[in-house]
C-alpha cells in the first residue's frame, strides 16, 4: 500500500523516549485500537500486551473494556483498573488528540508509580505523537479521495492516481453497502487503508488483510460487503473494485454468502453477478411463476442448493420429507420443469438465482 514508513519511525522515536522517560511499557494504538509502535518492555507485562504487540490488535472484548472509561472523549490521562478475568493489569490511557479529535491512545501499565506529576513530564511528546497521527490522517483522507480515480474506466484517470498515490501491491479491493441513517467513521479502519465515502464505501487494502477489514468495516457501520480479487499490482486495482462491487450484489442477495463475499468463492454466481437486467430477466422466466409464492420457491432453491439432496433439504427448511416431496411436485406442475432432469434443474437453480439479484429481498 502507501508508504508511511516515515511516520512509522517517527512515531516509533516517540513511542521509545516515553518509555525511556518513565520507565514503563508503552504501547502506541490508533483509534482502530490497532498496534501502531511499542517501547522497550519494562517491568511487567500482561495477556492483553502481549495479544496486542503478537496480534496487532486488540480483542473486541478487552476493547469495550477500555472503552467504558470514556476514553474516547477524555480530555487527559485515564486511569483504568485492572480486571482478572480479562488479564488485564492496571493502566494508564493518555488520548492522542489534536485540535479536540482523538487520534490514538498511549498505554502505559501502571504499577503506581506513574503520577500525575510523572505524567505531565511527557506531555510534549504525547502532543508530539498526536501532531503526527493528525497529519498522517489527513493524508490518508487526500489519499482515500484519489480511489475514485484509480477505480475509473479512464485508463488516464488511472494512471495519474497511480502516480499520486504511490501505492504497492499486491492489494484488493472492498464494496461495503452502509447502513441507512449510519454515520461511517472511516477514520477507524486500519492506517494501511485507503478509503472513500459513497454508495457504495470504497475501500482499498493489503490483499493479506482484505478480508479481515471487509469484516470489520460490515460490522462496524454496514450491512453487507464484496472483497474483489487479489492484484499483484496496483495498477489492476480498478478489476478489483469491479469484482467487490459485483460480490457486494451477491453478498446482498444469495443468503449462502452474506454478509460478506469474496469474489474468489462466488463460483457461478459470478457470472450472474456480470448479467444486466435483460440477461437476468430471461434467466428468471424459467421460475416467473414461482415468484407469487415465496415459500415455494424456497423450497426448490434450497433442495436444488442440496444438489437434489431430499433429507438435507427438509432438515433446512423443518419440515417433513412428504411435504418437500408435495411442494417440489407443485412446482414442477406450475413451472412445466421436470426436476428430475438436469438441465431443467440447471434452468430452475440459474432462473431462481437470477430472480434473486432482480428484487430486493435477501
Amino acid at each position: 500500500m502507501h508508504n508511511n514508513g516515515g511516520v512509522q519511525e517517527e512515531l516509533q522515536e516517540t513511542i521509545d523516549e516515553i518509555a525511556g522517560v518513565l520507565g514503563a511499557s508503552a504501547t502506541l494504538e490508533d483509534r482502530s485500537f490497532q498496534l501502531i509502535a511499542y517501547g522497550a518492555q519494562s517491568g511487567d507485562i500482561d495477556l492483553v500486551r502481549q495479544e496486542s504487540i503478537l496480534r496487532r490488535r486488540a480483542t473486541d472484548e478487552v476493547r469495550a473494556y477500555f472503552e467504558r472509561f470514556g476514553i474516547a472523549a477524555a480530555g487527559g490521562p485515564v486511569r483504568i483498573p485492572a480486571d482478572a478475568d480479562l488479564a488485564v493489569l492496571a493502566r494508564v490511557c493518555v488520548p492522542l488528540r489534536h485540535n479536540d479529535v482523538t487520534y490514538g491512545y498511549l498505554w502505559l501499565l501502571d504499577s503506581g508509580s506513574l503520577t500525575d506529576e510523572r505524567l505531565a513530564e511527557i506531555r510534549p511528546l504525547v502532543e508530539r505523537a498526536a501532531a503526527t497521527l493528525a497529519q498522517d490522517t489527513r493524508g490518508r483522507q487526500d489519499l482515500g479521495r484519489g480511489l475514485r480515480a484509480l477505480f475509473s474506466a479512464d485508463p488516464d484517470e488511472r494512471a495519474d492516481a497511480l502516480a499520486r498515490l504511490d501505492l504497492r501491491g499486491p492489494v484488493a479491493a472492498i464494496a461495503v453497502r452502509d447502513a441507512p441513517g449510519r454515520v461511517v467513521p472511516l477514520w477507524t479502519l486500519p492506517r494501511a487503508v485507503l478509503s472513500r465515502p459513497g454508495s457504495p464505501v470504497a475501500l482499498l487494502a493489503p490483499a493479506h488483510q482484505a478480508l479481515d477489514v471487509a469484516a470489520r468495516a460490515r460490522g462496524m457501520y454496514g450491512t453487507a460487503a464484496g472483497v474483489g480479487g487479489a492484484r499483484a499490482e496496483a495498477s489492476e486495482a480498478w478489476r478489483s473494485w469491479r469484482e467487490a462491487v459485483h460480490a457486494l450484489r451477491i453478498a446482498e442477495h444469495i443468503p449462502r454468502f452474506a454478509p460478506v463475499a469474496r469474489w474468489e468463492d462466488l463460483g457461478v454466481h459470478r457470472t450472474l453477478a456480470r448479467l444486466g437486467g435483460p440477461d437476468l430477466r430471461e434467466l428468471a422466466a424459467a421460475t416467473e411463476v414461482l415468484a407469487a409464492d415465496d415459500e415455494l420457491a424456497r423450497t426448490v432453491e434450497c433442495y436444488l442448493d442440496h444438489a437434489g439432496d431430499v433429507k438435507a433439504a427438509a432438515a433446512e427448511l423443518g419440515v417433513h420429507r412428504q411435504t418437500l416431496y408435495y411442494r417440489l411436485s407443485k412446482a414442477a406442475r406450475l413451472t412445466g420443469l421436470d426436476l428430475g432432469s438436469g438441465d431443467d434443474r440447471l434452468a430452475a437453480h440459474l432462473g431462481l438465482k437470477a430472480a434473486r439479484l432482480l428484487t430486493n429481498r435477501p
